[in-house]
């Protein structure tokens, strides 16, 4: 294994644990319609933090394989061409790093992360946080093999 492809793998290691970490640091249960602020938004902060976490972890891989991170010149739309190029077969290059549920669900997590971002002053709809939650959820039970089979591809290169 090269210096690059050494460097990306112990990358992804750590970044890895720091997902597991969070994942296990969000309550998976339903907050109540009745939520408290405070359980809203700490709730809220972990689930963002989740998927910026995912999101260093591609931008990494984009990095290394591709030479770049940077997709499209508009703010506002690169984060989800990120998770579009990341389920893209590039073969030899690399494979698909994600596959289509995955990408289905770290995309809800992206959009509740523009939302939790960009609201200041409005207070957090428990329904769309226990949306987020669900994804999460989901997310824990599909990421594993995709990863694994990355991090296999990546070891054998």
């Amino acid at each position: 294994m090269n210096e690059r492809y050494l460097l990306l793998d112990r990358s992804l290691e750590a970044a890895l644990k720091v997902v597991e970490e969070l994942l296990e640091d969000l309550s998976f249960y339903a907050v109540p319609e009745d939520a408290s602020d405070d359980l809203l938004i700490v709730n809220g902060y972990r689930l963002h933090n989740l998927y910026t976490a995912f999101e260093s972890i591609l931008q990494a891989i984009a990095a290394t394989f591709e030479g770049r991170v940077e997709i499209d010149a508009d703010p506002k739309v690169w984060d989800r061409q990120l998770l579009n190029r990341m389920s893209l077969d590039l073969s030899p290059l690399r494979p698909a790093v994600i596959d289509d549920a995955v990408r289905e669900q770290l995309d809800e997590l992206r959009r509740f992360r523009h939302l939790f971002r960009t609201s200041y002053s409005t207070p957090l709809d428990p329904e769309r946080l226990n949306l987020a939650l669900r994804r999460a959820h989901e997310l824990r039970e599909s990421y594993p093999p995709v990863i694994d089979r990355f991090l296999e591809f990546l070891r054998g290169v």
